[in-house]
């Protein structure tokens, strides 16, 4: 997904949104309906694995984030990401009782044709984005010379560029070994399953709130800023975490904490990203982010397996989530971010 989000980006770029979201509709819901008709292990990889995974990815944020970024005023910048990125959360949350019951009223074969049908729903929401999009291209077009190739160039090239690579892609460990790991954690603690399911559903809701959030802020601080101490709240809620004592109550306190900075640190990213190279290759730039986050929660899924299976809990893991959000919070600070005055035109 994280490969496909990059590519899909840059295709954004060249193309239009428009064409890349229906490409990825079509394809997302291609994945489910073949879903149930390919059981053998190669047609998992290739349905759940590869195109729902692409599917997904072209509709992810560095398209939708990087399209309308174009079309809105540098003020209304960061809250347009911020609801992009809450539109998320919310859907994990509207969608995963749905599909809940759909598996109780048809078994798992109709939900998942079901669920294709219903992502071909939002081929109609594709329209409004892509013209919105289209029109806010036109001012940025010129200030694009050289292509994607140089742009890709001159960003790999900037030290502060390299720096939000860093702290993203800490930003994917930590959350790809706390959604994989969280259940066995609560597990260890001798709780109720029920405990890990609550606790990630109030991740969700949390992040709906630290999204809408995190695009307020960037209103009013700098995109850096606000990175810096949303990784520093994550260090701190883990150490907490640690020496609290290990009850239904924690793990639902630190749900609602981690939460907030959940995805949180996409609108701030993408603003910074914006900020240091300008509008038009924004979808691309911000989707190399994505692909070091989507390369981090690899290593944070996979360290977290090795920790258990060689030490039977998932204590030096937590110790080493604590100290990456930390040196993410500080990879942060020396990033040198231009200051754009609120109401300035696209860039």
């Amino acid at each position: 997904r994280g490969a496909v989000q990059a590519v899909a980006g840059a295709l954004a770029d060249r193309f239009g949104p428009a064409r890349v979201l229906v490409v990825g509709v079509f394809v997302l819901a291609l994945g489910s309906a073949l879903t149930p008709l390919l059981t053998s292990s190669f047609g998992f990889v290739l349905t759940l694995g590869i195109l729902t995974a692409a599917g997904s990815g072209a509709g992810s944020f560095s398209v939708l984030i990087g399209s309308l970024a174009r079309a809105l005023p540098a003020a209304h910048r960061g809250t347009a990401a911020g609801i992009i990125t809450a539109g998320g959360s919310f859907g994990q949350f509207v969608f995963a009782p749905i599909a809940q019951r759909l598996i109780f009223m048809w078994g798992w074969f109709g939900a998942m044709w079901w669920l294709a049908a219903l992502t071909l729903c939002a081929l109609p929401l594709v329209r409004p984005i892509g013209g919105r999009a289209a029109r806010g291209t036109g001012a940025t077009v010129a200030s694009g010379g050289g292509g994607i190739g140089l742009a890709l160039r001159n960003a790999f090239r900037n030290r502060s560029y390299l720096l939000l690579h860093g702290s993203f892609l800490t930003c994917g460990f930590h959350i790809a070994f706390l959604v994989t790991h969280l259940p066995g954690e609560v597990d260890l603690c001798g709780l109720p399953a029920s405990v890990a399911s609550w606790s990630l559903a109030i991740i969700g809701l949390a992040n709906i709130a630290g999204s809408f959030a995190a695009g307020w802020l960037l209103g009013r601080f700098r995109g850096k800023d606000v990175l810096s101490w949303m990784y520093s709240s994550r260090t701190m809620l883990i150490l907490l975490y640690l020496a609290a004592p290990k009850n239904e109550w924690t793990f639902y306190l630190l749900a609602v904490g981690l939460g907030f900075s959940w995805l949180g640190t996409a609108p701030p990213t993408a603003g910074v990203v914006g900020k240091l190279f300008g509008m038009r290759y924004l979808a691309t730039l911000y989707g190399m982010t994505m692909l070091s986050h989507q390369i981090g929660g690899f290593f944070g899924a996979w360290l977290g397996g090795l920790a258990f299976s060689y030490s039977g809990n998932y204590l030096w893991m937590w110790y080493a989530d604590a100290l990456f959000a930390m040196i993410a919070a500080f990879l942060n600070l020396p990033i040198r971010e231009p200051r754009v005055e609120r109401g300035a035109v696209p860039a």
